[in-house]
């Protein structure tokens, strides 16, 4: 054991990985072979990483959620632990939060965080500086560019582009009254979905599939499947063009 790390006796470390230094390894985690994992890295107890992942330096894998006293959507309560695909790779400074779960060969990049019951498919990539918040869903082989904000309870199916700095949100009451308790709803896009750099997504909305919502427009109500939108408020454009489909890729 090197005496820079602090590394629980009731961890299991796969063969032939690689642990960099001042790294905290609690009891019951379970990291698989062939694994490289930097410095500074914190695997909190019970987390369940793959073979041959990657964590880089300052990486917190497993964090239990902070719940503030006014809190509307975090509760205290007992999450399964994090689990790691094989072949993923999580970078510098993000945060895997207790509860969620990544697929295989995923990226989450650097300063980015994947919250609580969460779960994203094989071969996504989750941008540098993302968020994906609690009770959310990410499908495979999707795109969540940097600084994107996908808000709690929105589901991304398959194939999916959400570009830089988009913004989602679900919460029509913007935190005022009781009534937004039993409504909380965010982004639903379907599968092949697009959606353009610096849009912004209201409450509840569904991008249906192969739609493509373009950069800067504000999505006020669905957008219809192979249809582009644009504009404040998002109003049809024309086709998305036959070429751009996913059955034609």
């Amino acid at each position: 054991m090197n005496a820079m790390n602090c590394i629980s006796e009731q961890a299991q470390i796969g063969a032939g990985t690689e642990i960099g230094a001042f790294c905290v390894i609690e009891a019951d985690a379970v990291i698989g072979d062939g694994c490289k994992i930097g410095h500074h890295v914190v695997v909190h107890a019970g987390s369940v990483i793959g073979d041959h992942v990657r964590m880089d330096d300052f990486a917190v894998v497993g964090k239990h959620p902070m719940r503030a006293v006014n809190s509307a959507v975090t509760r205290e309560r007992e999450l399964p632990p994090t689990k790691i695909g094989a072949g993923s790779i999580v970078g510098t400074g993000a945060v895997l939060y207790r509860g969620s779960e990544i697929g295989e060969n995923v990226l989450v990049a650097d300063m980015a965080t994947v919250r609580e019951d969460v779960r994203i498919g094989a071969g996504t990539i989750i941008g540098r500086g993302a968020a994906i918040e609690n009770q959310c869903t990410v499908g495979s082989f999707c795109k969540i560019e940097t600084n994107a904000y996908i808000t709690a309870y929105s589901v991304i199916e398959d194939r999916c582009f959400v570009a830089p700095c988009v913004v989602t949100s679900n919460d029509n009451y913007a935190g005022r009254s009781q009534k937004r308790f039993g409504s909380f709803r965010g982004l639903t896009l379907l599968r092949g979905g697009r959606i353009g750099a610096g849009s912004v997504v209201l409450p509840g909305r569904t991008v249906q599939e192969d739609a493509f919502v373009a950069a800067g427009s504000l999505v006020t109500r669905d957008v219809p499947a192979h249809k582009i939108v644009k504009g404040s408020p998002a109003k049809v454009f024309r086709d998305v063009e036959k070429d751009q489909l996913l059955e034609n890729q």
